[in-house]
């Protein structure tokens, strides 16, 4: 009986022991030279640190479009603000803007074909929506359960009336 108890107690205290031991991973870095992001209707990608380093000609360059007044003073805004979220490092040091850019970027904003997928087709046009595999599979899925969604209140309103 007292080797038993014995036993238990070194195990007991073994536990104790090695539960105290914390690893901690030290927070990843998003960098401003990795996050891509599409510029103007022409679709060109340049990188969150080029965007803070532009002036007006290239920004108007780029976007294939001449700006006006109020465009340049936003555009100058914007760029000042992004300036101040990047650390010398090039690192992000904005926690909310790194995660917001990121979830634009692989999300791609609206996406037509999978809205008008759910709307046109209902539940057929999710699932057609989920088996098309390519890198804007997310944001197509998404956009067609939210045309699913409004195809669904056009159903139901129809219906009620």
């Amino acid at each position: 009986m007292k080797k038993i108890l014995l036993f238990l107690l070194i195990t007991i205290s073994f536990n104790q022991v090695f539960a105290t031991a914390l690893i901690t991973k030290p927070p990843k870095k998003v960098y401003a030279a990795d996050i891509m992001i599409p510029l103007g209707a022409t679709g060109t990608k340049i990188s969150l640190l080029e965007m803070s380093k532009l002036t007006i000609k290239e920004a108007e360059r780029v976007r294939g479009e001449k700006m006006k007044f109020a465009d340049r003073l936003t555009f100058k805004i914007a760029q000042s603000k992004l300036k101040k979220c990047i650390n010398p490092d090039g690192s992000l040091n904005d926690r909310r803007l790194s995660k917001n850019l990121k979830r634009v970027g692989e999300n791609g904003g609206f996406h037509a074909g999978g809205f008008f997928l759910g709307l046109l087709l209902g539940l057929i046009g999710l699932i057609i929506a989920l088996l098309i595999n390519d890198d804007k599979k997310k944001s197509r899925v998404k956009w067609a359960l939210i045309g699913w969604g409004v195809w669904i209140a056009i159903v139901l309103i129809a219906y009620l009336a």
